[in-house]
């Protein structure tokens, strides 16, 4: 754990398998060591984006913790929330929410209403809210997760800068911009206070106030932030990991807008394969891929090459998100400008437009 803790991924790997082994061999298969040990691995398994091996090891040791402890232990606990997440990673939204919300039923009942695996549990409900766009009830769980770990931990704890960061993000997203910023400055200080300079949760918070800087016209800002998130995320995960993926598409988007679009255009298509290869073709973050590029592209009048990856954008947000879902009505938006700009008929774009609700 302390090897995953610094990030040194490639050297924990083989250890956690081994313990596996060993206390599978001790023990047996359905000893909760063994589930430990299987939680354990597979969280790194997640942190490598390996999520199609995870997923059964996360599944045998909630099993195996169900039967040797009962339904509502605080190791259960545990258990729900990291099948939630990976569920929430590879956009199985409504499998994720009641487990989350049983995870966080369980310890409330286990330690009270202000320990700090309360906290963790409210941050990731409400990381899932807002992913569902339920911002209004996101916020008031993100604060009392922010409240309960600067009590348990004071003021400069990783903890804090994590919940710092993720209520700075969900006050950007409502607009409450002058609010979030020293939010996501004061995570950051924590964040390199407690990891140094180069570790990956420095890169997020780079990430997110880089975004914020440019949402505020401070690209000059902005850049170096981003091209320093993106350094650290192929220095910690190599250079095909969805966290790259956000950095490039983050970079890509301060080119776009700054009109170095030469330079922009390499980084979205880099981005979107490594999105395609982590989650499928149908995932809500190839979506993002794909507007982005399609874009670029309308940007550079290579309108027929545009317009079926924005059409392919739409479908994808259709189908996981709904009509109107925000990210939906922004991207078929996108879509029927790229349209009107062939100067098609208006009988085969409101085909098209038809053609998205309803395929074949």
């Amino acid at each position: 754990r302390l090897l995953q803790d610094t990030n040194r991924l490639a050297e924990a790997e083989p250890l956690m398998r081994r313990a596996l082994a060993i206390d599978q061999a001790s023990y047996g298969n359905d000893h909760p060591d063994v589930a430990r040990d299987l939680n354990n691995l597979a969280s790194l398994l997640y942190s490598t984006n390996r999520l199609a091996e995870a997923e059964p090891l996360m599944r045998r040791a909630l099993a195996i913790d169900e039967a040797s402890y009962g339904n509502d232990h605080p190791v259960m606990a545990s258990d729900l929330n990291n099948l939630a997440q990976l569920l929430q990673a590879t956009n199985r939204m409504a499998e994720a929410e009641p487990l989350m919300r049983r995870g966080l039923a369980i310890y409330e009942a286990s330690y009270g209403y202000d320990h700090p695996n309360v906290a963790r549990h409210l941050n990731n409900l409400a990381q899932l809210l807002q992913a569902t766009n339920r911002l209004a009830e996101a916020e008031p769980l993100m604060r009392r997760a922010l409240a309960i770990d600067e009590a348990s931990y004071g003021n400069d704890h990783p903890d804090v800068a994590r919940d710092l960061n993720n209520l700075a993000v969900l006050l950007q997203a409502t607009n409450h911009l002058a609010e979030a910023e020293p939010l996501m400055r004061r995570a950051l200080a924590i964040y390199e206070a407690s990891y140094g300079n180069d570790h990956p949760n420095v890169a997020t918070c780079l990430n997110s106030l880089s975004l914020l800087l440019k949402a505020t016209n401070r690209l000059a800002e902005a850049e170096p932030r981003m091209r320093r998130a993106l350094a650290i995320d192929e220095a910690s995960y190599g250079n095909d990991h969805p966290n790259v993926a956000i950095s490039l598409n983050n970079l890509a988007m301060l080119l776009k807008d700054t009109n170095r679009l030469p330079e922009a255009e390499p980084l979205m298509r880099r981005a979107l394969a490594i999105d395609k290869d982590s989650y499928g073709p149908n995932h809500p973050k190839v979506a993002i891929d794909l507007n982005n590029l399609a874009m670029l592209l309308q940007d550079t009048n290579r309108l027929a090459e545009a317009e079926p990856l924005s059409g392919r954008a739409a479908r994808i947000f259709l189908a996981s998100l709904g009509m109107d879902h925000p990210n939906t009505q922004k991207v078929r938006g996108n879509y029927l400008k790229i349209l009107q700009a062939q100067s098609l008929p208006e009988i085969e774009i409101e085909a098209k437009l038809v053609a998205l609700e309803y395929p074949g």
